[in-house]
């Protein structure tokens, strides 16, 4: 048993260095021996869950994404009730989303029963700069974190009300933290607003939104629904926390 919480513990250091580390690295973010860590990394690899590379670093291995689309399926079956739930108090259409590197990654969704409605397929990637659950997917992070990332890919302006300085971003994440959600002001779309909460205390990064057309989701729909939202995503993360 030891050994597993070991394996386990290497991995999500690994994970938090991006993915790829030296043993150096690991020995010191882990204060594990390196004989050990070199023992637990050759079964690692062996199985596929890390890889060497050329340089001789370590890095996340591909049967890691088998199991990471399996955990994205049963976290949408987890969540789908909750976002139900969500879609039948303000009528638009809810959606969960994660970081997937340094994209967004949608994970579940349940649709607005209006004929008029925001569809955005489960597994679509997207710039967090521009997204409401990206922005509060990175105002979990620190400013340097957050700006680390966007800096990363980039800026680019999906409509003209996206933001594209770092120092408006960095502005912008401050008013996510103190109100304890975001907007996305037709900032991804032309005419479509969206208003996302942070999964707080959930045991990954997630954020849960509802968006829809802003003749529907009017200034007074986001007053009405970000409350609605956070209780969602407060409740959310309890069920989470009670599945581990």
């Amino acid at each position: 048993m030891q050994s597993l919480d070991r394996a386990f513990s290497l991995l999500e250091i690994m994970a938090e260095a991006g993915g790829e580390t030296s043993l150096s690295q690991l020995a010191e973010s882990s204060g594990l021996p390196l004989p050990t860590i070199h023992r637990i990394i050759r079964t690692l690899v062996g199985n596929g869950y890390v890889r060497q590379l050329p340089s001789r670093r370590y890095a996340l291995g591909p049967r890691l994404i088998g199991l990471g689309d399996k955990a994205s399926q049963m976290l949408g079956t987890w969540a789908r009730p909750h976002l139900a739930q969500l879609v039948e108090d303000l009528g638009e259409t809810a959606n969960l989303a994660m970081l997937d590197g340094d994209k967004v990654i949608y994970v579940a969704q349940v649709p607005s029963p209006h004929a008029m409605r925001m569809f955005t397929e489960v597994g679509r990637r997207v710039l967090p700069h521009s997204a409401g659950v990206g922005k509060a997917l990175l105002s979990q992070l620190s400013d340097e974190e957050a700006l680390a990332t966007v800096r990363r890919t980039g800026m680019p302006a999906a409509t003209d009300r996206t933001i594209t300085e770092p120092e408006r971003f960095v502005t912008e994440l401050h008013r996510v933290r103190d109100q304890g959600f975001a907007i996305d002001d037709g900032e991804q779309e032309i005419g479509v607003r969206c208003v996302a909460v942070p999964v707080a205390g959930a045991p990954s990064g997630m954020a849960v939104s509802v968006s829809g057309p802003e003749a529907r989701v009017s200034w007074e729909f986001v007053e009405r629904a970000a409350p609605i939202v956070q209780h969602c995503a407060t409740m959310l993360a309890t069920d989470l926390n009670n599945q581990s």
